[in-house]
């Protein structure tokens, strides 16, 4: 009898090993869509968290974490810098842009003198974040397309396959 349990024990755990085995694979594409689901989750309330902040300076001033005073409309229009911004880094996190497009989104956006204040009023925010960070590596392309523009003698740097100076 005790011999015969062993046998089934055994083959018990061949059982589970066999169902670990092949649902493991399966287990990948579900994990990536509760990741991607929770992501846009988390989108979904940022951006409602910034309309209120836009629509109520009560809420709007929980926000102002700037290190020079910004007076409430220029705040609204950060807050909604940064739902752009947090937009575009969202689209890429989920898939929908590759790294070239989320450049090209980037480029677009820092050709807008508000978002360029933005960006420069929350650098002490970027430099918080841990240097091997995806959002930090990201950051780091926002500036150097800052830069490129700011050092541009042309409005026409930003075309996608063109850099300053290549223009005819």
């Amino acid at each position: 009898m005790a011999t015969r349990n062993v046998g089934i024990r055994g083959l018990g755990s061949a059982v589970r090993a066999w169902v670990a085995a092949v649902a493991a694979p399966l287990a990948g594409p579900v994990t990536r869509r509760r990741h991607k689901a929770a992501l846009a989750e988390q989108h979904r309330l940022h951006f409602a968290l910034l309309c209120k902040a836009m629509d109520d300076p009560a809420l709007a001033s929980v926000l102002d974490t700037y290190e020079t005073p910004v007076p409430p409309e220029k705040q609204r229009q950060y807050l909604f810098a940064n739902a752009l911004y947090v937009n575009a880094l969202h689209y890429h996190r989920i898939g929908a842009l590759s790294l070239a497009e989320l450049h090209g989104h980037f480029r677009v956006m820092c050709q807008n003198p508000v978002f360029r204040e933005y960006w420069a009023a929350t650098e002490h925010h970027r430099k918080s974040l841990p240097d091997a960070s995806e959002e930090a590596g990201l950051g780091h392309v926002m500036d150097e397309l800052i830069q490129e523009l700011d050092d541009s003698d042309t409005d026409e740097w930003w075309v996608v396959g063109e850099t300053p100076g290549d223009s005819p």
